[in-house]
């Protein structure tokens, strides 16, 4: 039996490794995704790590806990202002694009390789998800900026397509294992799961918005353990209820995001951290899961579905799915080729295997090499597509990296303003107060004491506050701090 030290020493050399290669990866242009895969299947029981593992229950739960923890994060760092103008091609793209995609791709594949119309659906619906994570780490590790309303939109499809994907997959296994289930049931199933996944996570985002503005915890660590734990409730409680647990979380983040609550940076980075772990726990398991040996008898197979998927059913969804919008048909064309797919097709494979699907075994197979193909064939071309169609951004666009506040408008100056006696800001947080666009606190002074604030920090009649603001809303950010009675009196 291995010791625990061993297994922590695996563990965390696995963990550390990943960690250090995604840095050369990006220099090489490579998706970090394809490094954490490969160390996965070199440490396995077929490389030189010689790692047996063989279980895809414990992959697949690893996969689903991971999976929700990524969306909300995912969802937690998403702008709705930047999202909202291209949230009808977004959602047409999460819903009806993987659809597409899922049936065109099944159809085709079930012709060539010999499968039935359901099994080749399978292979569609398991597929049909794009990967947000290794989209962006290509375009931030070769320096590409995206122009426009792409990559909001490319953003807002890739955060939020895992839900349908996940849907059709167990939808079809479902047709598979039992016919009588019929597509009507399949159909009335989806508005179910939306509709409940929806609002659960609706609910749980403004709870955990409340929570952590309410609770007043005596430890700042505590709140990423309540956050942490009310993603987990989320994704639990909405499937009891019948609801996408995927949804639900992608949604919770969202709201949750886009509300202000106190501790927002540093719970932000925590989560953005959380994912990252999880995405290389999860890449790792599902490349020690693999067999490379295995992958060499569906290369031939596992190439033309590849090159289906990326050449005609990808792109004929994105055409079809787009074609109201006003977008130009290079911008078109850049959304239908980055079509990068990640861990989670490969962690829906293994639900076929648990299910007891025939030939599941060979599925999963086909869609691990379908995957590694997606990365090295597109993810390496990514920045290069975007150049040669022009829609990267001009240098000087601002990007997500710029807070949203100093995103929109110019930058003004830094002014000390006292709050007055008769304020209404006298004794109420930050937060609870409704800044203008463009302004932000950036130090408290109280008699000799200098403070950093956040969102909880609260104020107090003759606290000075250095805030850096516009002159257009300085006027009403000196009568919101100073009082009306003192309005006309200027800066402290």
């Amino acid at each position: 039996m291995t010791s625990i030290e061993t297994i922590l020493i695996v563990a965390s050399g696995l963990l550390l490794l990943s960690v250090v290669a995604s840095k050369t990866s990006g220099r090489l242009g490579v998706p970090a995704l394809l490094v954490f895969l490969a160390i996965g299947m070199l440490a396995g029981s077929e490389g030189p790590g010689g790692i047996a593992f063989d279980d895809p229950w414990l992959a697949q739960s690893l996969g689903v806990v991971a999976l929700a923890f990524i969306l909300f994060a995912g969802g937690l760092d998403t702008d709705w202002g930047t999202v909202r103008p291209v949230l009808v091609e977004g959602v047409a793209l999460a819903t009806g694009g993987v659809l597409i995609t899922a049936v065109v791709l099944g159809g085709l594949v079930s012709m060539f390789l010999g499968l039935s119309f359901l099994e080749g659906l399978l292979l569609g619906a398991i597929v049909s998800s794009t990967d947000a994570a290794a989209v962006f780490a290509v375009l931030r590790a070769r320096n590409v900026r995206l122009g426009g309303r792409l990559k909001p939109l490319l953003e807002l499809e890739s955060g939020s397509n895992d839900p349908m994907a996940v849907f059709l997959t167990v939808s079809v296994i479902q047709l598979l294992m039992s016919p009588a289930a019929g597509v009507a049931g399949v159909a009335f199933n989806f508005v179910v799961q939306m509709t409940a996944g929806g609002l659960v996570g609706y609910l749980a985002g403004r709870l955990t918005v409340l929570l952590v503005n309410r609770l007043r915890l005596e430890y700042d660590g505590l709140y990423s353990v309540l956050t942490l734990s009310l993603v987990l409730f989320t994704y639990g409680a909405s499937a009891a209820v019948g609801g996408n647990g995927f949804l639900a979380v992608y949604v919770a983040g969202l709201v949750a995001g886009n509300s202000d609550f106190i501790h927002k940076r540093s719970l932000v980075n925590f989560h953005d951290g959380l994912a990252w772990l999880m995405q290389i726990v999860m890449f790792l398991t599902l490349g020690l899961l693999a067999f490379p040996s295995r992958l060499v008898a569906v290369a031939g197979a596992g190439v033309v579905t590849a090159l289906v998927l990326m050449l005609i059913a990808r792109p004929l969804s994105v055409l079809l799915v787009l074609a109201p919008s006003t977008m130009r048909p290079v911008e078109k064309v850049m959304v239908a080729w980055v079509g990068l797919r990640g861990a989670v097709p490969i962690v829906l494979a293994t639900f076929p295997l648990l299910a007891g699907v025939p030939r599941a075994e060979n599925l999963f197979d086909l869609i691990f090499f379908v995957v590694l193909a997606s990365v090295m064939l597109q993810g390496t071309s990514i920045p290069a597509v975007a150049r040669r169609l022009g829609v990267e951004a001009p240098s000087d666009e601002p990007t997500r990296d710029v807070p949203a506040a100093l995103a929109g408008s110019p930058l003004g100056r830094l002014e000390e303003i006292r709050i007055g006696p008769r304020s209404v800001a006298a004794g109420r947080r930050i937060l609870d107060l409704k800044f203008p666009s463009g302004a932000l606190v950036v130090l408290l002074r109280r008699g000799d004491e200098a403070i950093v604030p956040d969102g909880g920090t609260g104020l107090q009649a003759g606290d000075r506050v250095v805030v850096l603001a516009d002159d257009r809303v300085l006027p009403g950010l000196r009568s919101l701090l100073q009082g009306s009675d003192e309005s006309e009196g200027g800066a402290g």
